[in-house]
């Protein structure tokens, strides 16, 4: 036969001369054979050895077009004695690049010469081919299954057709591998994003039961998603979330439709597989795949949020404190006296200023309780942090507890909003309670605790707070009294009373007088913008002869008075003969009479700024207290 059909094709892809013979189609009855048992990646390799062996040709492989359409990448090439692993097919230079026209190319002799930059070509020495394109069912070139001799090739047209039909089954086969690459890669970036996610990713149907589990799903609830596989969700639902769950799978049944999601910001929790709760922010969505609907769980901790926000809250207001300190540096300072009574004071201050002991400091209104407190934290290893003080006379009985510990959103009428308590923010500082006496006796018993256990819960909350305060108290009641008229509790008393302090009255400690006078003059000189004003001894006397019923207090309002209306270089002191003490003079009653003039002045007015309190500079609760105490009535 003459080799003049090099390369040139028909509508039948076949050689002019139509009929070309070499094996009887019989014997391609190998090839199915060698495919029918297979399907999948083996079928690639078991079709090219089988359709090799059926043709007798050199070599046969299946290959799929590269993205970029200009090279194959092996499916399976079969070498005539094993399987080739690598392969490098640039169709620009080779006969596979004619599938790209998706028509067959059949060449039987005189290869080389045709495609002489086909270097594989050359290296086999291969004489002819047959090559078929392999198309997606819209048209598209998907790839290749070609053979290939290093001698003449004959296909009698019944054996080609054959061939045809093995090529539809590779485009069948390729376009599945295709679609479950598309799907793998698809899955393999899935997972990515699942196991990669910051947020816990949970799907559930509406059992509950989890066909989906992430990798910070098992950090969250701290369990194995093995162990989550097919089980129920539920037990990892409080009340509250799983009422929500509810509302919106109700909500999408009812509605008949498919709402986007819901979003739940906070408020809700989760429990961890120990039983744990904790806070969380929440989105449920829903899909619907073949009548069956699918809900999907994406859920954050907040724990460290809620923590993080806690402690802001907690530098933003001990920063005020802080600031508030420093704004009164100088009346820390500021404890003036000289007297034997005074330096032991003093001295008990820098004893039991380096521990964490609680300390009970007890004295009179107006002798310096808070200056004393003050200097014990001062001393102390907890100087760096603010030193937060509570004033108990000062706050309504009702709301000591919320004071002291903190509340939760919605724990009573008006707490719109979590507050943290005094004890939170004193947490590695110092906690001053000064009239620890007017604390109620219900929130002695949590007092008691944080004092012992060092533990606490807000009000209207459920978690347990640890904190490391130390407690100095102060009070100008005699709380033994109190104990045993039952307005105190016993086992408090002594838990408080470990290291008492008390700060005499003034009249106690006469010698500190001169001194006192002295630097009040200095202070409110400064203050005041006025001369220095100089103190005769007639004035001194009569300032150290008088009882002082407001103590300090009293004296330094005393003084910026005289250096307001005082003229001249010398001060006047005005003291009322009524307030004056007088030989048979009780000093209760000096202290009721005083306090009855001021209550006459403002019209028995105990509050606001012109109101008595103010005149005495002291708490309207104290003043009413001093009052009942010394049977003043209007």
């Amino acid at each position: 036969m003459e080799k003049k059909n090099k390369g040139h094709k028909d509508n039948n892809g076949l050689g002019k001369d139509g009929v070309i013979s070499r094996h009887g189609g019989a014997v391609l009855l190998k090839i199915v054979e060698g495919v029918a048992p297979v399907v999948g990646d083996q079928f690639f390799s078991s079709l090219v050895r089988s359709l090799s062996q059926a043709l007798d040709v050199k070599c046969a492989y299946v290959a799929e077009l590269t993205a970029d359409k200009t090279h194959l990448r092996l499916l399976a090439f079969w070498g005539g004695t094993e399987f080739v692993e690598h392969f490098d097919c640039d169709l620009l230079v080779s006969p596979c690049g004619k599938v790209l026209d998706q028509e067959i190319y059949y060449c039987c002799e005189g290869l080389r010469e045709q495609f002489p930059d086909d270097k594989g070509l050359s290296k086999l020495k291969i004489e002819s081919c047959l090559v078929l394109p392999l198309s997606a069912k819209g048209g598209e070139t998907l790839g290749v299954l070609a053979v290939f001799d290093d001698k003449p090739l004959e296909i009698p047209p019944d054996d080609l057709a054959i061939v045809k039909i093995f090529a539809s089954r590779t485009e069948a086969e390729l376009e599945r591998k295709l679609a479950e690459d598309a799907h793998a890669r698809i899955d393999a970036r899935l997972t990515s994003i699942l196991s990669t996610a910051m947020d816990a990713i949970i799907t559930i149907d509406g059992n509950y039961q989890v066909f989906l589990f992430n990798q910070s799903a098992e950090n969250v609830f701290r369990c194995k998603r093995d162990a989550m596989i097919g089980k129920s969700f539920e037990k990892m639902l409080t009340p509250k979330f799983k009422s929500l769950f509810e509302q919106y799978v109700e909500s999408c049944t009812r509605k008949q439709e498919l709402l986007c999601y819901i979003w739940a910001s906070e408020g809700i929790a989760a429990c961890r597989s120990n039983g744990e709760e904790f806070p969380v922010e929440a989105t449920i969505s829903l899909a619907v795949e073949e009548d069956a609907r699918y809900y999907t769980v994406i859920l954050r901790d907040i724990s460290e949020k809620i923590s993080a926000h806690s402690e802001i809250q907690k530098l933003l207001i001990e920063r005020d404190y802080l600031q508030a300190e420093m704004n009164a540096h100088n009346n820390y300072e500021d404890l003036i006296g000289q007297s034997p009574t005074f330096i032991k004071i003093l001295e008990n201050v820098e004893k039991v200023a380096i521990t964490d002991t609680p300390v009970l400091i007890t004295g009179e209104t107006g002798t310096g309780k808070e200056l004393i407190a003050a200097k014990v934290h001062k001393l102390s290893k907890r100087c760096e942090r603010a030193l937060i003080k509570v004033n108990t006379a000062a706050l309504p009985a009702g709301l000591v507890e919320s004071e002291f510990f903190g509340h939760e959103k919605g724990a009573f009428t008006g707490a719109v909003n979590r507050k943290l308590g005094r004890f939170e923010l004193a947490d590695g500082g110092t906690i001053f309670l000064d009239e620890i006496g007017d604390v109620p006796l219900d929130v002695q018993v949590k007092l008691l605790r944080v004092l012992q256990e060092h533990e606490f819960e807000r009000v209207g909350g459920t978690e347990t707070m640890r904190v490391n305060a130390r407690l100095i108290a102060a009070t100008n009641l005699d709380l033994r009294k109190a104990v045993g008229d039952g307005r105190f509790r016993d086992d408090l008393y002594y838990r408080l009373n470990v290291f008492p302090i008390r700060v005499p009255p003034l009249r106690e400690r006469v010698d500190d007088i001169p001194m006192l006078v002295h630097y009040f003059i200095g202070k409110h000189k400064n203050r005041l913008g006025v001369d220095y004003k100089k103190v005769d001894d007639r004035t001194m006397e009569r300032l150290v002869q008088y009882r002082w019923p407001g103590n300090i207090r009293e004296l330094s309002n005393v003084i910026e008075r005289a250096m307001i209306i005082s003229t001249g270089s010398r001060l006047r002191i005005e003291l009322e003969d009524t307030i004056v003490e007088q030989p048979s003079v009780k000093m209760e009653d000096v202290e009721r009479n005083y306090i009855r003039k001021v209550l006459q002045e403002t019209n028995w007015v105990i509050n606001g700024p012109r109101g008595a309190a103010q005149i005495l500079d002291l708490h309207p609760n104290t003043l009413r207290n001093r009052m009942k105490k010394l049977g003043i009535e209007r």
